[in-house]
């Protein structure tokens, strides 16, 4: 175990320096006892409160990016856990299913690590979003379209300052892209629309479809399918990727059934 106490302690206060850790974990004495807790390696250690504040004070980008919509840096955490609990985890598992489904020969290039981790945290920018945007139950005007196609660059910037592989990072940036480059944000000539990524955006983009937000009503499987059906045809998503999607969502619907 190893203690560090980097200034002395005031009499009467608590102070938010003191560290204890062993075999992994931590122990954080922040101002408030109620938000201190143990923090173990898990991926939830980089979607709490006070590491989101560590992040945002690590990398001056983010308040350039938000500036004009968020200027005091303002974060939707209720917004942010109802995400967490429902889409992220949502996204996770279709990933999962999709690899799973994959022949052998594209399944054994599947970096499963990374696409677990870019499934769970490719949204963490939202929790900059302002939710009237975020919430709107409408369409929204270009102007927020702007604002809202900043989450995926703003995951990114903000899990940059930390220890996450620079491939997972990667993913998290351009889980809008796609092979023919039509997504967001800009990506350069040389940029490869990876079958790592295809898995996750693929995955985001049927979860998003077929769950209830406030501006649509959820898609049933085979509505959501025929639309990324139509991204293969373009030439934005690998038919093998859109076959494995297919087969984990009818297992998925069998199990509900069952």
């Amino acid at each position: 175990m190893g203690l560090e106490i980097p200034r002395a302690l005031s009499v009467g206060a608590i102070q938010p320096n003191i560290y204890i850790g062993r075999n992994n974990y931590n122990i954080g004495f922040g101002n408030q006892l109620n938000a201190d807790k143990f923090e173990n390696n898990s991926i939830d250690r980089y979607t709490s409160e006070n590491a989101i504040k560590k992040m945002i004070s690590a990398n001056p980008k983010i308040k350039k990016i938000v500036k004009d919509f968020n200027p005091n840096l303002e974060l939707n955490i209720t917004g942010w856990n109802q995400l967490k609990n429902n889409h992220l985890k949502d996204v996770q598992n279709i990933a999962k299913g999709i690899t799973e489904n994959l022949p052998f020969s594209l399944k054994s290039r599947v970096d499963e690590n990374a696409v677990e981790k870019a499934a769970y945290l490719h949204d963490l920018g939202k929790i900059l979003i302002p939710k009237a945007i975020l919430d709107k139950p409408a369409k929204l005007n270009p102007e927020e379209t702007k604002i809202m196609h900043t989450h995926s660059e703003l995951s990114y910037e903000l899990l940059k300052t930390t220890d996450l592989d620079e491939k997972t990072l990667k993913l998290i940036r351009n889980h809008h892209q796609n092979a023919k480059k039509t997504g967001y944000p800009w990506v350069g000539n040389d940029f490869n629309a990876d079958l790592n990524l295809q898995i996750v955006s693929v995955a985001d983009k049927y979860s998003a479809l077929t769950e209830h937000r406030t501006y649509k009503q959820s898609m049933s499987p085979k509505q959501a399918l025929t639309i990324i059906y139509q991204d293969v045809k373009d030439g934005k998503v690998h038919p093998f990727v859109f076959k494995a999607l297919v087969n984990y969502s009818k297992e998925n619907e069998y199990a509900k059934i069952s």
